[in-house]
């Protein structure tokens, strides 16, 4: 889509080029923000001529720059980036099943960002999926020159909201270690066969034992749930139920979706046992 309203493009270099000045935004991808008009937006600032590393791999855990596209995450969970996936690291391999969560083709993967994904904010971001199944956190740079860090579970604040204020950006999404180690399944459910989702939910058993179970796209915000181990069919089945921020809207009602979010939930649960009465 032509977007008329835009007179200007800056290429942000430094980080007093992200400055924004009245009726600017950031621009990445842009996948979303060519989609549909813009009112008030005169002007882009590209964040992608920032220069930040797309991945980098520390002892703390996986870095992801807001700028690194979809496509090239996925290129490295599958083995064919720059940098190997350490081996013990089992929890990348559910990675190209969180973008195929995305209702876009691999062509919009070249081009979507990780960070744009995050900041659009729609209960079905898939990438927001997959930091929040792995504790990911997010690191904000602010319009005053200051950081600071949050999970992304709660930088989200309802389908299409998030908490960052004007001219704040993300700069990068940290994947801890410990979680990259985990056993961690994902299941996801749409009306149709190539929509986008209505429930995502995802089951993660650490390797201390420890159990995460995440829901997403079917609440308007992420929803978290630890256990000390693998709970039982019952408490899953009674906390999955009792989550907030089910809602409705024409892919799907907020029944189906609390509903379909215990039967996933149940299936991960299940296969999660199994893992864990084998270790």
């Amino acid at each position: 889509m032509d977007i008329t309203s835009v007179t200007s493009y800056r290429r942000a270099r430094a980080r007093d080029d992200l400055r924004l000045v009245a009726g600017e935004t950031f621009l990445a991808g842009g996948t979303w923000l060519m989609s549909e008009q813009q009112p008030g937006t005169t002007g882009f600032v590209d964040l992608t001529t920032m220069g930040w590393p797309a991945l980098e791999i520390t002892d703390q855990g996986l870095r992801i720059g807001a700028t690194c596209t979809i496509a090239d995450l996925v290129a490295w969970a599958e083995g064919r980036g720059a940098q190997g996936v350490p081996a013990e690291w089992a929890a990348a391999s559910v990675i190209p099943d969180a973008a195929n969560a995305l209702l876009a083709s691999f062509k919009i993967w070249n081009t979507a960002t990780v960070g744009g994904n995050v900041c659009r904010s729609f209960a079905a971001g898939a990438m927001i999926s997959l930091a929040v199944a792995l504790d990911g956190t997010a690191e904000v740079w602010t319009a005053g020159g200051g950081e600071y860090t949050l999970p992304v579970a709660d930088l989200i604040t309802g389908n299409g909201e998030n908490s960052l204020r004007r001219g704040e950006v993300l700069r990068a999404l940290e994947l801890p270690a410990h979680a990259m180690r985990s056993r961690l399944l994902l299941r996801k459910v749409a009306l149709a066969e190539h929509g986008r989702s209505g429930a995502v939910v995802t089951g993660r058993l650490d390797v201390d034992g420890g159990c995460v179970v995440t829901v997403t796209a079917a609440t308007e915000r992420p929803v978290v749930f630890r256990f000390p181990h693998v709970p039982d069919e019952a408490l899953l089945a009674e906390v999955i139920e009792g989550a907030p921020g089910y809602y409705s809207d024409p892919l799907g009602a907020a029944d189906w979706r609390r509903a379909m979010s215990v039967v996933l939930a149940e299936r991960i649960r299940r296969e999660l046992a199994v893992e864990e009465a084998a270790s």
